[in-house]
């Protein structure tokens, strides 16, 4: 895959990610007491909820910021590809190991069951993993000490 290829690649996972968490951030927020309420009948968020209600929605919106300043991009993707491996754990965990399953997701995300929302999560895990593999500074910098470890 050549170099503007990759940046291409890289520019569309960047704003499905970008669309993803400004939506799920503002669904948070539009009905900030209904999340709250969701995460304290969470059986593994229950000690947890104050914080997480705004530390998420936070962080959301603190890596779409990211997203959008190409100096951070590489740092704002391999976050995104961390909370979604920390929301695809969550779910893992509330499918296996709790009698009740909340419902905290907000807008159409809501209607998602929650195999759904699994591979939804997985599908975003995936394209975080291929966006940090394939992204064109990363090229870069492995091509400059390939260079000069040749040079030697």
């Amino acid at each position: 895959m050549n170099f503007k290829t990759r940046t291409v690649v890289v520019e569309v996972i960047s704003a499905l990610f970008i669309l993803l968490f400004i939506y799920a951030s503002l669904s948070k927020v539009q009905d900030f007491e209904k999340f709250r309420v969701e995460l304290y009948k969470s059986p593994i968020l229950t000690s947890f909820a104050s914080i997480m209600a705004i530390v998420v929605p936070a962080l959301e919106l603190v890596i779409t910021g990211l997203l959008l300043i190409k100096r951070y991009q590489m740092i704002a993707l391999y976050s995104s590809f961390c909370l979604m491996v920390m929301f695809t754990a969550y779910i893992v965990g509330i499918l296996n190991f709790s009698p009740y399953i909340p419902c905290s997701c907000g807008g159409i995300l809501q209607f998602m069951t929650w195999n759904q929302h699994l591979v939804f999560n997985l599908l975003f895990v995936s394209l975080g993993g291929a966006a940090i593999l394939i992204h064109p500074a990363k090229i870069k910098d492995l091509s400059a000490v390939r260079g000069k470890a040749e040079a030697l």
